[in-house]
């Protein structure tokens, strides 16, 4: 669905039949009237239907990205139209997930259709005793495992690009390619 100019579209609130009734059997001011219903229809129009224009799954399809824009939502053009408008309409959960484990495992299964897993790297402890031996080995970085969704394909380029568009900066992240489930 996108926005196009549509001549035949009549006004709903026709200017002609707000004027006083002095103006009402005028065939100039009829007539001029009509003229600027014509070119006020698709504004009225667009106005009457503007909550439709910020939901993910209803707006025009060239608003889109302009609505992915608003909501910081990185959309790639290749990606088919359905998995742009439901990026947008998850942006707000993927951006409160961001920077975790959980958050990139989403946007990976959603973005690349691919199942993943994170291997958490660096450890943490507490302890009420002071002096506490820290987490028994050191890791360099975060293991992402990732292995063919429904589309039996996994693109480690993009996978790797993607990783590298959402990891928090100090984190360093290694993707792994697992050929089966």
């Amino acid at each position: 669905m996108s926005r196009a100019a549509l001549p035949e579209l009549l006004s709903r609130y026709p200017l002609g039949a707000m004027l006083p009734a002095l103006y009402a059997a005028d065939d100039f001011a009829q007539r001029f009237t009509s003229g600027l219903d014509a070119v006020l229809s698709a504004i009225l129009s667009t106005l009457d239907n503007l909550p439709s224009y910020f939901d993910a799954e209803l707006t025009p399809t060239d608003f889109v990205p302009w609505l992915a824009s608003w909501l910081a939502a990185d959309l790639d053009p290749t990606w088919p139209e359905p998995l742009r408008r439901e990026v947008v309409g998850r942006a707000v959960e993927l951006h409160r997930l961001r920077g975790t484990a959980r958050g990139l495992v989403a946007r990976l299964e959603l973005c690349l259709d691919v199942r993943a897993e994170v291997v958490d790297g660096p450890g943490v402890t507490w302890s009420s005793r002071p002096d506490t031996d820290l987490p028994a080995r050191e890791v360099d970085a975060v293991v992402v495992r990732v292995w063919p969704g429904r589309s039996g394909v996994v693109d480690r380029e993009r996978v790797e690009a993607l990783v590298e568009s959402v990891r928090p900066v100090h984190v360093t992240c290694v993707v792994e390619v697992v050929d089966g489930g």
